[in-house]
């Protein structure tokens, strides 16, 4: 889709123009395929401020006839040492001030192009194209919404299939809903995809391990799949056999502050009191010290991008951003609980892609 990474390269040339600098040098191959929807592991783009008639795409002969198709619109010149080859191009064409991104290189690297750049004023520019990723487009969406689908369809066929048992491992039950994931419809694993049995479900980001999922116990799935680049984010809860009176109510707790967490999700809303909203249910109940991660955080091309919901978050949500809400409680050495959902930030209310049920479900 040329127009939209077109439209993409137009808002970041006008951040340029902000900022003060006459071009960005974009290394950071995610950005990279956010403004160019260029997929391969070697690129550099030189982005100018007066548009693309002087933005150049650099990448190496294994990607020739790639880039052909993937960025059709912009003038590319092939050289495996990207980044210092439009360094040069920058000299020789007497670019004035010229950012890069300062947070993804390497000090070794930056002085080699520091001496390519030579006449040219190379100045630190972190972040910029991450500003305009918080806020996604509705290509984004689109794809982050298939993204959860098909992490939604993955868990209720593990578990229409009897997938979660006693006598089966994590590991074994993990591998099972991954495949599943890349069954229906996902490219690859979001990240590694926690199953938590028992009291492993009290550790908030458990690895998979060969402890057997035995009866009564809580399992915790949180996974994600993938589509087009961009990840789901989800985690549900499962208790094998009939659940206990404690399970019952730390469940139904997260549950309440899940919701009310969700619900503070608006456009203008301070990350902050979002965060509050959610952890003033629990903290409440008398569970506040076993609730010791933040709210939830923003996804998109990167399964933990901005925003950061939580109590020392900083800055307000905006329409069409995409944030994770996922509170927990965990009960060290017993079990613990977390559900969490994906959300679009929309201005009539938080849009849900993750549309598994938040019912605990007995298996």
């Amino acid at each position: 889709m040329p127009e939209i990474h077109a439209h993409r390269r137009a808002a970041a040339a006008a951040l340029l123009h902000e900022n003060g600098v006459d071009a960005l040098l974009v290394t950071d191959l995610l950005n990279i395929r956010y403004l160019t929807g260029f997929t391969g592991s070697n690129a550099a783009l030189l982005l100018h401020a007066d548009g693309d008639a002087k933005t150049l795409f650099c990448t190496d002969g294994r990607y020739t006839t790639q880039s052909e198709s993937e960025v059709p619109d912009l003038e590319r010149v092939l050289d495996r040492a990207s980044a210092r080859a439009l360094a040069v191009h920058a000299a020789e064409q007497g670019y004035g001030r010229t950012g890069f991104e300062s947070q993804h290189v390497s000090v070794e690297e930056h002085e080699h192009l520091k001496v390519r750049f030579d006449r040219v004023e190379l100045v630190r520019t972190p972040g910029l194209v991450e500003q305009l990723r918080v806020v996604k487009d509705e290509v984004e969406i689109a794809a982050l919404r298939a993204a959860c689908a098909a992490a939604d369809r993955a868990l209720a066929a593990l578990i229409e299939a009897g997938g979660v048992r006693p006598g089966r491992t994590e590991l074994e039950v993990a591998r099972d809903l991954e495949n599943r994931m890349l069954e229906h419809g996902s490219s690859g694993i979001s990240f590694e995809s926690i199953v938590a049995a028992g009291p492993n479900s009290a550790i908030p980001h458990h690895r998979p391990t060969g402890a057997e999922l035995s009866r009564g116990d809580f399992v915790k799935f949180d996974f994600g799949a993938t589509v087009d680049g961009y990840h789901s984010d989800m985690t549900r809860m499962v208790v094998i056999g009939e659940p206990a009176d404690w399970q019952r109510e730390i469940y139904d707790l997260v549950h309440r502050a899940q919701a009310a967490g969700a619900e503070a999700v608006r456009p203008g809303a301070v990350v902050s009191e979002v965060d509050a909203a959610a952890r003033s249910v629990i903290a409440g109940a008398g569970y506040g010290e076993q609730f010791a991660h933040g709210l939830g955080h923003g996804v998109g091309l990167e399964v933990h991008e901005a925003p950061s919901l939580a109590a020392a978050g900083v800055g307000t949500l905006s329409a069409g951003m995409a944030v994770t809400v996922e509170p927990g409680v965990y009960l060290a050495g017993r079990g613990g609980v977390r559900i969490e959902d994906t959300l679009v930030v929309r201005d009539s209310g938080p849009e849900l892609l993750t549309l598994s049920t938040k019912d605990l479900v007995a298996v």
